[in-house]
């Protein structure tokens, strides 16, 4: 290869960038016209219809930048930025060993053999009579060496060109990820930081990501006389108004009358959150009430998305006094909440609880970064001498040693941490970062698959209350975001006795002594199981640990009328995740039941759901209905 490896990726970083935000409208549309598919009707093909195409793309580029002129302006954040993007392409490229004469060689005959194999299946070059020779006539078309779901479309084997450039991608696509895996000299984090962002790039770079090098946004183009260019170039606008990726169709869903539906009163609230009591559905409940905290990275109703797939909904027909927890989305005003408001806020809210039934104790569920936080807050109850408040405690998917957190951990160094500093000069978080972060995590997935259905096909967005919550953001607070990924993340301060302190005293979670429930995904990218396990290594009382199929959401969100995934119990005490699962015994469907059964064998006690018990009832004082106003803050 006589041109340098970096210099080429370097290279095409720039031509896409500049196809993408250089280019004028006629531009892009004139190239769309000339190399769509022949097979499409007169008028889709003629100069008047792609003029007029051209003319109002034009337009609505123009409308949109006139828009702008009125806002302050801001610099891109990385994410978004092309030259920030090459800048990262070209650190990373540079601690492979393209410059090797020998890598060079191995690539260049591996495209080489790869290409004359692909063009032998169209009768073309040096390889062209072999697939007759051998009797390979099979319907199904050209059969390619290579294969990804992302070129699935027949589109990409309809013609040689497009064959080709996909195979040859995915080949130095792998190549490249080998390389990565095989450097050496580098820190275990350096190295996974080095992986995963050579993954992010390789994945950034894919055929199917750009208009002129996807066959099947060419198709759609000349299917619909252009009109997927406009459609998709609107969608592309409306995302960058929005800061932040679209998902699910704008508007299908609206809080209160088609998701977080579940009935129930706003009964107690503060700066930091509401405190929701949901309406009981049976003439007797538990004595012992429930209380949820959500993770205030997301809002609450992922655990009350519908009818059919609330955890809420399906609690309180249990027989259970459910109360949620509403965090509010930071602003200016909590520039200086840190961990320990939000434990103290725990601990507000269960003494709320306890004192609006009249109960000694009440169960507790945290999820994710509320996991964590509520076992800071059990350590802290304990230490106080006041572990009888929490009757139990349930853990989702979540962390308290963080030696194995899985990818989030390559956002996660000196240099990033400051990063966040400037990104936060009003004292929060813009949550639309921390969503891009967790797309990237999935970026085929969450963002690459978006681009290309709508952004460069036009295509409707659906109607997904799940993913309508993923990009339902909300900001977190500055000092909060940043001391939690340096202790926890970075340095693991956690589960280091009395290293940190909350509420005037140290934490040691070897104090807590509540029966604890744990769940973990078997396929969490955010919370890996072998993580959630190790929260088993540091409690000082009884624990179940149940491994849930699918990850970080839908191992959680999966009620029993799906008839979904399955789960893992163990009922001896293993000492590690791999004993568990070797002597675990498996079961089909929703883990839910598993959990109320639990819930029960603590304390079976039932009492009238009458009074308080029904909020909002003669005598009792609410604020607001349901999910209240905190949810709809941005």
């Amino acid at each position: 290869m006589a041109t340098d490896a970096t210099e080429l990726f370097t290279e095409m970083f720039r031509n896409q960038s500049q196809q993408a935000m250089g280019q004028t409208m006629e531009q892009i549309t004139g190239l769309f016209g000339q190399l769509v598919p022949g097979k499409g009707s007169p008028e889709a093909e003629s100069a008047v219809q792609w003029a007029q195409i051209a003319s109002r793309m034009h337009t609505i580029w123009t409308e949109y930048q006139v828009e702008q002129l009125g806002k302050t302006q801001e610099s891109p954040p990385h994410y978004a930025d092309p030259m920030k993007w090459i800048a990262t392409g070209e650190g990373v490229m540079r601690q492979l060993p393209f410059a090797s004469p020998e890598v060079q060689q191995r690539l260049w005959n591996g495209i080489s053999a790869l290409i004359n194999t692909v063009l032998g299946q169209y009768g073309l070059g040096p390889q062209a009579g072999l697939q007759a020779a051998a009797g390979d006539t099979s319907e199904a078309g050209p059969q390619l060496p290579l294969r990804d779901r992302r070129f699935a479309d027949p589109e990409w084997r309809r013609q040689p060109f497009f064959a080709v450039l996909h195979q040859v991608y995915l080949l130095l696509s792998a190549e490249i990820m080998g390389l990565a895996e095989a450097t050496e000299g580098l820190e275990p984090a350096k190295k996974a930081q080095l992986l995963f962002a050579t993954r992010a790039i390789v994945d950034a770079l894919s055929p199917a990501n750009f208009p002129l090098t996807n066959p099947v946004a060419l198709e759609a183009a000349n299917r619909t006389r252009g009109e997927s260019l406009v459609r998709g170039f609107e969608n592309l606008l409306d995302d960058m108004r929005k800061g932040q990726l679209t998902h699910t169709r704008p508007g299908a869903f609206v809080l209160g009358e088609n998701i977080a539906v579940t009935p129930g009163k706003v009964v107690f609230e503060t700066p930091l959150y509401q405190l929701i009591q949901y309406t009981p559905t049976t003439d007797k409940v538990l004595a012992t009430p429930l209380l949820i905290f959500p993770p205030w990275i997301n809002r609450f109703y992922i655990l009350d998305l519908n009818a059919k797939k609330s955890f809420v909904r399906w609690a309180v027909e249990q027989g259970l006094t459910v109360f949620m927890v509403s965090w509010k989305s930071a602003d200016a005003s909590m520039a200086d909440i840190v961990w320990d408001d939000y434990i103290a806020a725990q601990i507000e809210a269960i003494d709320a609880v306890r004192a609006r039934l009249n109960v000694p104790s009440v169960h507790t569920i945290g999820y994710c970064v509320a996991g964590t936080t509520l076992a800071a807050t059990l350590a802290v109850l304990a230490r106080k001498g006041e572990a009888d408040k929490v009757a139990s405690s349930t853990f989702f998917t979540a962390q308290v040693d963080f030696e194995e957190a899985g990818d989030l951990k390559n956002f996660v160094d000196d240099q990033q941490i400051e990063t966040l500093g400037k990104l936060s000069p009003e004292g929060y978080l813009d949550g639309r970062y921390l969503a891009a972060t967790f797309n990237v995590l999935r970026g085929n997935d969450l963002i690459w698959s978006y681009v290309e259905k709508n952004y460069l096909k036009g295509e409707d967005y659906p109607a997904f209350d799940l993913l309508h919550w993923n990009g339902d953001v909300t900001n977190l607070p500055a000092h909060w975001h940043r001391a939690y990924l340096r202790d926890l993340y970075r340095d693991n301060r956690l589960v280091v006795a009395d290293s940190m302190h909350a509420c005037g005293v140290p934490i040691d979670l070897h104090r807590i002594a509540t029966p604890v429930y744990i769940q973990a995904g078997r396929e969490d990218h955010i919370a890996p199981p072998q993580s959630v396990w190790k929260l088993t290594h540091y409690l000082a009382g009884p624990w179940t640990f149940l491994l849930a199929g699918s990850g970080h959401i839908a191992g959680v969100v999966n009620p029993p009328s799906s008839n979904k995934y399955q789960y893992w119990v163990n009922d001896a005490r293993p000492d590690s995740l791999d004993a568990f699962v070797d002597g675990a015994q498996e079961h089909a469907g929703s883990w839910w039941p598993h959990w109320a059964e639990w819930i029960r064998k603590l304390d079976a006690a039932e009492v009238a759901a009458r009074g308080k018990r029904r909020p909002g009832g003669r005598g009792d004082k609410v604020i607001e209905d349901a999910p209240g106003r905190y949810v709809a803050m941005r």
